[in-house]
């Protein structure tokens, strides 16, 4: 394997931790250069991407290459002006003319963003796989787009991560462009960058250029809306343009991996506001759903390959889209290193420490982490004998999931939850069963703090 090779290879498994924008941003136009005595040299193109690599990076860097070459112990960051090769296709004598970039590179397609509207023109409706998982989701997003502002406004999706919230909110805005042209104005952003941009104008004294950029949109995009929890500065001026626009008829639409009301620290206005709109949630995929969204990947990406491989990797990949995608690449890595399929064996092998992880034995204290950082609030608050309102429900919510997984006594759960009588964590166990028996976005609150400390 050549040092590009092994580099090629570790993208596939950063890409599976990171977001997509910061894997574009800062792993573009990287490299490995050399490998010697258990030091890997990456090449970067600038000193700003050094400093953050090294910084941010490393241990991801360091664990992804040292899944595939065991001996490399540390990596280094130098700067250096990255010309890539053009890639050699196996069993010919001359290199393709497509370039190494097309070929391996793929998720740096990303770049192709609209510079007006923000949006990925990747992300449609007709590559959306569509299943009992998000199909009212889907249908809502579609149905939006043919009544702009009269039908469901704000669309309110939710969902665990990689799950395709941002591929379903990005392919409405696609749509949107592709139906009106030049007619609408619209803009996909993310809660972070929103908040940026307000910052920035506060600073520079810009306040009135950045509301009315805002006020003039026809199609509002923000995506994962749950990080404007607790920034009151950026909640107020975001409740101020949602009304702006709402109130002209003008679509909203936001993603979170939570719905509004589990969003504690978040003001009570602005969830009535999101509330007031169509919530719909995007769940796990089931089995026939997997295949089918790697066989859509497999033609995006012209691969062949058999439906026992497809049919392991969707077995064995079960809660995350993102994750699907990332296994695939590894296949695909391989198989074009090799020239042939790899055996399920071999593919076993590619994909450890993605498919079946091993089980993780969890304890009480990492089941209360998930369920305070689910409700933004602190761990401390569900031991306390305070019975504020915003405190109550996470704190029944942790009793229930610690008797769940755990197993754990009644006088137990009540003890480590601040003294509790028994009888407290019986009475809050039994209303969970009773609530999840009708209904279903409860269930999936549920899934998506089990999501949380299974990943702590």
């Amino acid at each position: 394997m050549t040092n590009h090779e092994l580099w090629q290879a570790a993208l596939g498994e950063i890409e599976l931790n990171i977001s997509k924008t910061n894997f574009i941003t800062w792993f573009r136009n990287t490299d490995v250069i050399k490998t010697r005595e258990g030091a890997a040299t990456v090449g970067v193109p600038n000193a700003f991407s050094k400093e953050w690599l090294e910084n941010k990076y490393n241990k991801l860097i360091l664990r992804a290459l040292r899944n595939i070459l065991p001996e490399v112990k540390e990596v280094e960051f130098v700067i250096a002006a990255i010309s890539l090769p053009e890639l050699a296709t196996p069993g010919r004598s001359t290199p393709p003319r497509r370039k190494e970039t097309e070929i391996v590179n793929q998720s740096f397609q990303e770049l192709e963003i609209n510079k007006e509207t923000h949006l990925n023109p990747k992300y449609t409706f007709d590559n959306f796989i569509v299943g009992s998982f998000n199909e009212l989701a889907q249908a809502a997003a579609q149905a939006i787009t043919k009544n702009l502002g009269r039908l469901y406004n704000p669309l309110f999706i939710y969902g665990g991560v990689g799950l395709g919230k941002t591929h379903l909110i990005q392919a409405i805005g696609n749509e949107i462009v592709k139906n009106f042209k030049n007619e609408k104005k619209i803009c996909y952003t993310s809660s972070e960058k929103f908040t940026n941009e307000l910052v920035a104008a506060l600073y520079n004294g810009q306040m009135e250029e950045f509301k009315n950029s805002y006020r003039k949109i026809d199609v509002l995009i923000i995506d994962d809306v749950q990080f404007l929890s607790g920034k009151e500065k950026t909640q107020e001026e975001f409740f101020h343009t949602f009304n702006a626009l709402y109130q002209n008829n003008k679509q909203i639409i936001i993603s979170s991996d939570r719905p509004p009301k589990a969003i504690s620290t978040l003001e009570e206005r602005l969830k009535s506001r999101f509330e007031g709109g169509m919530i719909a949630d995007i769940s796990y995929p089931d089995l026939e759903s997997r295949i089918a969204i790697l066989k859509a990947k497999c033609y995006e990406k012209n691969l062949q390959i058999s439906d026992e491989v497809l049919n392991y990797i969707a077995a064995n990949i079960q809660k995350n889209i993102r994750e699907l995608e990332g296994a695939l690449n590894r296949v695909m890595i391989t198989l074009k290193l090799s020239g042939s399929l790899p055996s399920l064996e071999q593919i076993s092998k590619i994909l450890t420490g993605i498919t079946s992880p091993p089980s993780k034995k969890i304890s009480y204290k990492v089941i209360l982490q998930a369920v305070s950082e689910f409700y933004d609030i602190n761990t401390s608050h569900l031991i306390n004998r305070c019975r504020k309102k915003e405190l109550v429900w996470p704190r029944q919510v942790a009793m229930f999931l610690i008797r769940e997984e755990l197993k754990s006594s009644f006088p137990f759960i009540g003890e480590k939850l601040g003294g509790r009588d028994h009888t407290t964590v019986m009475y809050a166990c039994e209303k969970l069963n009773r609530e999840l028996q009708k209904n279903e976005s409860l269930q999936q609150e549920i899934n998506l703090i089990k999501e949380r400390f299974y990943s702590i």
